[in-house]
């Protein structure tokens, strides 16, 4: 279990203990909007995360922040900000690009803030450069998961997913999973009893895919 796993289990442990069996996997839910960037020459240079978390990770994560019942400001909420994107890189940022078989590898993260509604709902931005630009000539595969859904990301209702200066022509189409078969079901149960990750790609299995095709 790595670091950040470790940082959201003792966040989110007194309320796990009250959980019921059918909740217990996974522990932390996301909402995500995402912007895939194009640079020179109209290739993909990066992505604009921004992962808006649950009620429960959010009251911990503002716990003793903020004045006068106000929720916290950014400068407050920086160095958890900090915290969560260094911790993201063991899990590749929960984030996967591919071209046909041929997976991309990203850049250090940038940009990256934490903020609070009134409501002290939290929201993580930070962008998160390729290496090296991609040619979205080809369907170019854009998913957001946490492998061992720990972690459940959701797109966003409303524009999940956009292009930022993209080509003309260029497009983007987003698929939504498939329900859950029934033993698949039956593992996220049981890993209430194990303490276990219900597998080791399990994620995948409940990941929307956004695929990219440019003229």
């Amino acid at each position: 279990m790595g670091e950040m796993r470790k940082f959201l289990t003792a966040a989110l442990l007194p309320a796990l203990l009250f959980s019921a069996p059918a909740l217990a996997h996974p522990h932390v839910w996301v909402t995500a909007k995402e912007k895939i960037l194009f640079g020179p020459g109209g290739k993909i240079v990066g992505f604009r995360h921004q992962w808006t978390f649950d009620e429960m990770y959010s009251a911990f994560a503002t716990q003793g922040l903020g004045k006068d019942g106000k929720p916290p400001t950014r400068e407050e909420l920086a160095p958890l900000a900090q915290t969560n994107v260094e911790s993201l890189k063991e899990f590749q940022y929960f984030t996967v690009a591919k071209t046909g078989p041929k997976y991309y590898e990203f850049g250090p993260p940038r940009d990256y803030e934490l903020t609070a509604d009134d409501k002290k709902i939290v929201t993580l931005r930070f962008t998160l450069p390729l290496k090296e630009p991609v040619s979205a000539k080809k369907p170019f595969v854009f998913m957001v998961y946490d492998p061992t859904y720990f972690v459940d990301f959701e797109l966003a209702k409303d524009d999940p997913v956009t292009l930022e200066n993209a080509p003309a022509g260029c497009s983007v189409s987003n698929m939504r999973p498939d329900p859950l078969s029934e033993p698949d079901t039956k593992k996220l149960n049981e890993s209430f009893f194990s303490g276990l990750s219900p597998g080791t790609d399990f994620g995948v299995k409940l990941a929307p895919r956004s695929i990219v095709a440019c003229p």
